[in-house]
C-alpha cells in the first residue's frame, strides 16, 4: 500500500499538535497547513490523501471551502477488477467543526453531506472516521479497528496515562487509549467529565481566594 498523506487545514496550535501527534503515530505522512493560501497550493499538488480542516478557517461562501466540497462529493470509484490491483487515487475531506462555529456551519455542512466532527471529540471516534475516508481514498485497504480487550496492567497503564493527559490539557487521549470496549470508552468519558469538574472547582477556589 502507498504511502498515505494527510494534509491538516488550521491555524489552532493546540488542535495542529494533537491531530499531527495522533497521525503521525499511525505511520502517516502530516503536513500542516496554517493558512488559506498555503492550503490550496497544497491542494493543488494533488499529493494528499486526506484534507483535515478546521471550518472556522474557511469561508463557507469561499474559494476554499468549494473545492473542498468538490472534493468531498466527488463519487467514488469502482472497486478495482483485477485481484490485488490497488484502487484510484482519490482525495477525501473531513471537516472539522469548533462549537462556537457548530450553530451556523453545521446545517450547511449536514444539508450537503459532507463529512465532519464536531471538537472536542474522543479520538477512538476520530481515528474511525479518519480511517473510513482513508479507504474511500484508496489508501487503506480496510479502515482500522482496535476496540480489543485490555490486560490488567494495560488498564492501569491507561489510567496512568489519562491522569498525565488531564493534567497537560490535551484535546486526545493517549494513542494507545482508542483500543477500548464500548463499556470502557463509557467508563473513560466520565472520568474524563469528572476531572474537567475538579480542574474548574479548583480554579473557581484559586480566583475566589485570588
Amino acid at each position: 500500500m502507498a504511502e498515505v498523506g494527510i494534509l491538516i487545514i488550521d491555524d489552532d496550535i493546540v488542535s495542529q499538535a494533537a491531530l499531527k501527534n495522533v497521525l503521525d503515530s499511525e505511520g502517516w505522512r502530516v503536513r500542516l497547513a496554517p493558512l488559506a493560501s498555503q492550503a490550496m497550493a497544497e491542494l493543488a499538488s494533488g499529493q494528499w490523501n486526506l484534507v483535515i480542516v478546521n471550518i472556522a478557517l474557511t469561508d463557507v461562501r469561499g474559494p476554499l471551502f468549494s473545492i473542498l466540497k468538490e472534493l468531498a462529493q466527488t463519487e467514488s470509484y469502482p472497486a478495482p477488477q483485477v485481484e490485488n490491483e490497488a484502487p484510484p487515487k482519490r482525495i477525501r475531506v473531513l471537516f472539522l467543526v469548533p462549537l462556537l462555529a457548530a450553530k451556523h456551519t453545521q446545517p450547511i455542512l449536514e444539508q450537503e453531506g459532507l463529512p465532519y466532527s464536531l471538537k472536542p471529540y474522543h479520538l477512538h471516534d476520530f481515528l474511525e472516521k479518519v480511517s473510513e475516508l482513508l479507504v474511500e481514498s484508496g489508501a487503506l485497504a480496510e479502515p482500522i479497528r482496535a476496540m480489543g480487550d485490555f490486560s490488567a496492567l494495560k488498564k492501569r497503564q491507561r489510567k496512568d496515562r489519562i491522569s498525565r493527559d488531564s493534567r497537560r490539557g490535551t484535546m486526545f487521549a493517549s494513542r494507545e487509549d482508542y483500543q477500548m470496549s464500548e463499556e470502557e470508552l463509557v467508563e473513560f468519558e466520565k472520568q474524563e467529565e469528572e476531572d474537567r469538574k475538579k480542574r474548574e472547582k479548583e480554579l473557581h477556589e484559586r480566583q475566589h481566594l485570588g
